[in-house]
C-alpha cells in the first residue's frame, strides 16, 4: 500500500441480518476513507450504525455487499479463521466496561493478545511493560482489577489493545462508565497515541466532549453517513511521551 492511500476504504459497504421475517438493514451504502494516524469520532442515535461500523471495521464480522479494504487487504472476502488471524495481528479493542479477566494481574491481561503470536517469554516480557509504561499504570502491574480504579482499570484495557502494535485502534465508549476527571485522562491518552505514536483510532461515543478530542467526527443516522466534519485534535495539556516511539521495544 501506498503512503498516499488511505489505510481505510468502504465502498458501498453494507450491513444486514435477519430479525425472524424482518430484513434489518443498520448500515447501508457507505462510502468512507480514514488515513493512518487520523482519530475519528463516530457519533450518532442509538440504531444508526455506529456499533456495526466499529465491528466491521474491527474485523469482528463483514459487509454483505460492497468492499471494505485496510491495509490494502480486502477485509470482507477473507475466510473466518483468516479473519481472525487479521484481527489478532491489526486490531487493538478497548472497551467501555475494559473486558478485564478478573483472576489475571493487569500484567497478564496485558500479556493475553500476545499469547496467540509466536515469540519468545523476554518479547513478550518486554512488549508488556512498554504498554504499561505507556500508559501510566505499571506502578500496577501486579494488581488484579478489583484492586484497581475504573480508570486504572481502562488504562490496562488500552495497554492490551495497543501491545501488539495494531494497525488500528478501535474504541467503544471508552469513557461511558468513568468519571469526569477519568475519562479526560483517558482521551489525553488516546490523544498521545494518535498525536505522538501515530495510532489510528475508530471511537464510537455518545459524548460530545469525548468526541471533541478527535481530529474528524463522523455522524451516522439510519445506516448512512449524515456529517464529516475535522478540526484539529483536542487534549489540551498533553505531556510527551518520555521518548517512546513505539510498542515495539
Amino acid at each position: 500500500m501506498s503512503d498516499r492511500e488511505p489505510l481505510i476504504v468502504c465502498s458501498g459497504v453494507s450491513k444486514s441480518y435477519r430479525k425472524g421475517d424482518t430484513l434489518i438493514t443498520p448500515l447501508e451504502g457507505l462510502d468512507l476513507e480514514v488515513r493512518a494516524g487520523e482519530f475519528v469520532a463516530l457519533m450518532g442515535p442509538s440504531g444508526s450504525g455506529k456499533t456495526t461500523l466499529l465491528n466491521l471495521l474491527s474485523g469482528i464480522d463483514r459487509p454483505t455487499a460492497g468492499t471494505l479494504r485496510i491495509g490494502g487487504v480486502n477485509v470482507g472476502a477473507l475466510s473466518r479463521s483468516a479473519l481472525a488471524d487479521w484481527r489478532s495481528t491489526h486490531v487493538g479493542y478497548v472497551f467501555q466496561l475494559y473486558n478485564l479477566v478478573p483472576v489475571l494481574t493487569a500484567y497478564e491481561n496485558v500479556e493475553l493478545p500476545l499469547l496467540l503470536h509466536k515469540q519468545s517469554a523476554r518479547e513478550r516480557h518486554e512488549k508488556v511493560r512498554t504498554a504499561l509504561e505507556l500508559v501510566g499504570i505499571a506502578d500496577r502491574h501486579d494488581h488484579y482489577p478489583r484492586q484497581l480504579s475504573g480508570g486504572q482499570e481502562q488504562r490496562v484495557a488500552i495497554a492490551r489493545a495497543i501491545v501488539t502494535d495494531p494497525t488500528i485502534i478501535v474504541a467503544d465508549e471508552p469513557t461511558g462508565d468513568l468519571d469526569e476527571t477519568s475519562a479526560r485522562a483517558i482521551m489525553d491518552l488516546l490523544c498521545r497515541l494518535c498525536g505522538e505514536l501515530g495510532k489510528t483510532l475508530i471511537m464510537v461515543t455518545h459524548d460530545s466532549k469525548a468526541a471533541a478530542y478527535a481530529g474528524r467526527r463522523l455522524r451516522l443516522e439510519k445506516g448512512r453517513l449524515l456529517d464529516d466534519q475535522r478540526g484539529p485534535m483536542g487534549g489540551a495539556g498533553v505531556g510527551g511521551v518520555g521518548g517512546v516511539v513505539g510498542v515495539r521495544p
